[in-house]
C-alpha cells in the first residue's frame, strides 16, 4: 500500500467507524471528552466493539501488512497507530521494506557476498549493521 492509498484507506476506515459509532477505538477522544467504561458489562462492550474494529482493520489492509501489525493482545488504537507510523514515518516504511526484502533475497544470486555472524550483529540492529550511519 502506498502512502497515498493509506491516506484515502484510512480515512474510509474513519467515516466507517464513525458511522458506527466507535471512532473512540482508533483515534483518541479530545481531552475531557473521554468515555471510559466504569462498569464491568461496559468494559465487556468496549472490549468486544474494540475487537470488531480491529477485525475490520485486519480485513482490509494486505497479508503483507497483516503480519506486520499482527501481535496478541492487540487494541484497535494500538494496530491503527501501528500502520499510521508505518505509512507516515518514511525512515520506518524504509527500514519495515529493507527488512522484508532482505528476508526475501535469494542467495544463490549473490554468490560472494560476505554476511556478518549473528555474533557479529548481536546486540544492534539490521539497519546499524547494513545502512551507512546506522
Amino acid at each position: 500500500m502506498e502512502n497515498v492509498q493509506y491516506s484515502t484507506w484510512a480515512e474510509l476506515f474513519k467515516i466507517h467507524a464513525r458511522s458506527h459509532r466507535v471512532i473512540d477505538h482508533i483515534i483518541p477522544p479530545a481531552a475531557g471528552t473521554e468515555k471510559r467504561p466504569q462498569q464491568e458489562e461496559d468494559k465487556e462492550l468496549w472490549s468486544t466493539l474494540d475487537a470488531t474494529v480491529l477485525q475490520w482493520l485486519y480485513a482490509t489492509i494486505s497479508h503483507d501488512l497483516l503480519h506486520t501489525i499482527l501481535k496478541p493482545d492487540t487494541m484497535a488504537m494500538e494496530a491503527w497507530n501501528h500502520l499510521r507510523d508505518i505509512f507516515q514515518d518514511n525512515k520506518h516504511s524504509r527500514t519495515v521494506t529493507f527488512e522484508y526484502d532482505l528476508t526475501h533475497v535469494d542467495m544463490a544470486d549473490f554468490p560472494n557476498l560476505y554476511l556478518l555472524s549473528t555474533s557479529q550483529i548481536s546486540g544492534g540492529s539490521i539497519q546499524e549493521c547494513w545502512l551507512p550511519g546506522g
